[in-house]
């Protein structure tokens, strides 16, 4: 058994112990420490020109923050393909130790540029920062599938998430708090960020070898050309491809709250810079527990039903700040944080931004570990520098889009209404073109709704190459809870004439489910159903069958049909057996009589349990011997 096994089957395979391992804590630590060094530094740039302008020329204070955010992201459009290439061409702890030396030379520049009031190198410091972040980030998010198995993608995302946001608040605190005390704190300023990439070089050290994905890559230098290689490479894979556009649109959208929050603070809720550090804490916190909580909603596999459910609750609750916010900026002093949250009124202000950032949480962990787990090892790093192109194109419209706007008179709050909407809008094109994100919603929902299921087994399914599962057949919402239940993708083989339902046949179809027909009833039919399952298992594809040929109408095990056996013969691949439990009963069973007839026979929330046994080799998967080994599995459960 491998270690990520023996660590499941003894129940400790929790996201947390991670941070205690030498593949993972190094790594976390040095990230941890460079996106707070980038927000201790951009966080007091923005709050010194958005409420200490004088202190710089000719620095208009309401464009800066956005200017500043475009200044940022300029070198991810620029170096992100070129990075992508370097970072599968070379082990990648070697590169985080260069590029954590290049940031104590970047900050030394950041810090003669606080020391000495000078704007122009500020801004060359936060392209340099930009640059920093854009050699990172594919080395960043290739790193973690080397050193993580695929159940644990999930959990090491969701960390990496919540530690990203948690520096980001840290190191807004310390850049709002330094930048609030005005021009004595400038020296100190440069300090810190010099004494952050200082202590994130150090912690590197510790980071374990990475072998490089692709030695003997040839490095395209010509930016242009190799992000429109990047990006074709990316567009193989429709869902990865898909994910891309999905992630750079929530960077779209965050970009547009974190850059206006100075802005928001102060003409909108009429509140000083500490106001800002709370809207930022909120934000923070959120998008860190919607990280954490992702591995626990999706059962530590790559659930991409939580995305829909991230963009629902990411559009009510940006178009609520919009309406929670109205009422204008009150007169006078502008509001310290004890008068802001004195007034009941900022408390809705701040459950808003809390729960859009949880939503995000949702969205954005699925989407990355999808991505990790469905690219090729060889190219993993330069679809991660695809990514990073997107995510930059976004950024900037999203910069633009909020200068223009407010430019043109709107407001922030107005601002942020428009975003809601326009993430509604996004959200529907996006599942329109990739339904499978909403089937996976569906499915999942239900799972988390009308049952409530635990999976024993579930490391007897390999991470990798074909198989079948066979399993008993109790009800119609089977193949919904083995589909929502198990880490990959299945493709079920099912009833010709259910499949062919009106509706429910794009569903059917949509899923990859595969129809079959008695030979009596359609022998061709059969034959191109058989051929079907060969190419399936062919691609490497998880394929489930129920060999009993129909539901039960008793509960007890049916005999298993010859039809397993043709396949296997054909396809000689592992053939692992399932057992259901607990749905004999149920509304989509027919127990007491035909199926969906009565609706909440047993209530909701009904305990279900999927018990997966040992792969079968090919040569021992007789019909018989496999119905033998799903009656052991599934036990005294029918009734």
């Amino acid at each position: 058994m491998s270690e990520a096994s023996q660590r499941e089957a003894r129940g400790d395979g929790h996201q947390s112990r991670l941070l205690k391992e030498r593949r993972f804590a190094p790594f976390f630590w040095t990230q941890f420490l460079g996106a707070m060094n980038d927000n201790v530094f951009k966080i007091a740039f923005t709050s010194l020109v958005t409420y200490h302008a004088s202190l710089f020329q000719d620095v208009d204070g309401k464009t800066a923050a956005f200017l500043i955010s475009a200044i940022f992201i300029a070198p991810f459009l620029l170096f992100s393909a070129t990075s992508g290439q370097i970072a599968d061409k070379w082990d990648k702890a070697r590169l985080i130790r260069f590029v954590k030396t290049l940031e104590i030379a970047i900050m030394v520049v950041g810090a003669a540029g606080f020391v000495w009031t000078s704007a122009p190198l500020l801004y060359v410091c936060t392209f340099l920062m930009g640059l920093h972040s854009t050699l990172f980030g594919p080395v960043k998010y290739a790193y973690l599938p080397q050193h993580l198995a695929n159940h644990e993608l999930v959990g090491g995302n969701g960390l990496v998430e919540m530690g990203t946001f948690v520096a980001i608040l840290v190191g807004t605190i310390i850049g709002g708090e330094l930048a609030g005390a005005g021009a004595g704190a400038l020296p100190w300023i440069g300090g810190v960020c010099i004494g952050l990439a200082v202590l994130g070089r150090l912690v590197s050290t510790w980071v374990p070898q990475t072998a490089a994905a692709q030695p003997d890559l040839r490095i395209n230098w010509n930016p242009f050309t190799e992000t429109w290689r990047n990006l074709r490479i990316a567009r193989n894979d429709r869902a990865v491809f898909q994910s891309l556009l999905g992630i750079s649109w929530l960077w779209f959208l965050g970009a547009t709250f974190l850059a206006s929050f100075f802005n928001f603070s102060r003409d909108v809720l009429g509140a000083n810079p500490d106001v800002v550090t709370l809207l930022l804490a909120m934000f923070s916190v959120g998008i860190g527990m919607g990280s954490l909580l992702c591995e626990r909603l999706s059962g530590g596999k790559v659930e991409i039903g939580l995305v829909p459910f991230g963009s629902i609750g990411m559009t009510v609750f940006a178009v609520d700040l919009y309406f929670a916010s109205r009422g204008g900026a009150p007169g006078g002093a502008l509001l310290t944080v004890g008068q802001f949250v004195s007034q009941p009124a900022h408390w809705r202000i701040l459950a808003d931004l809390f729960l859009l950032a949880m939503f995000g949480g949702f969205y954005s962990v699925p989407l990355y570990a999808l991505i990790q787990s469905r690219s090729a090892p060889s190219h993993r790093a330069r679809i991660i520098a695809a990514n990073n192109i997107l995510n930059a194109l976004f950024m900037v419209v999203s910069a633009l889009m909020a200068m223009m706007l407010t430019k043109a008179g709107l407001t922030i709050d107005q601002l942020y209404l428009v975003t809601g909407i326009l993430n509604a809008l996004v959200a529907i094109y996006l599942y329109t073109l990739l339904p499978e994100f909403l089937i996976r919603f569906v499915m999942w929902l239900m799972l988390h709704t009308i049952y409530r299921i635990e999976v024993k087994g579930a490391d007897q399914i390999p991470d990798e190459g074909p198989c079948v599962l066979v399993c008993n057949h109790v009800s119609f919402a089977d193949a919904v809870v083995i589909g929502a239940s198990i880490r990959r993708p299945v493709r079920f083989v099912m009833d010709h004439r259910i499949f062919q339902i009106p509706v429910l046949s794009w569903f059917f179809r949509t899923v990859g489910a595969i129809p079959i027909a008695p030979a009596h009833e359609d022998a061709a039919g059969l034959e191109r159903a058989y051929a079907q399952i060969a190419k399936a298992l062919d691609a490497g594809d998880v394929v489930c069958i129920f060999p009993e040929g129909k539901l039960t109408a008793s509960g007890d095990l049916q005999v298993f049909r010859q039809g397993v056996q043709r396949i296997i013969e054909r396809s000689p691949v592992p053939v692992v057996p399932m057992a259901l439990r607990g749905l004999w009963g149920s509304f989509f069973s027919r127990h007491g009589g035909a199926a969906m007839t009565r609706p909440f026979k047993r209530g909701i929330l009904n305990r279900l349990e999927l018990v997966i046994g040992e792969p079968v080799a090919p040569a021992q998967a007789t019909p018989e011997s496999l119905r033998d080994k799903v009656l052991k599995l599934r036990g005294p459960w029918p009734v």
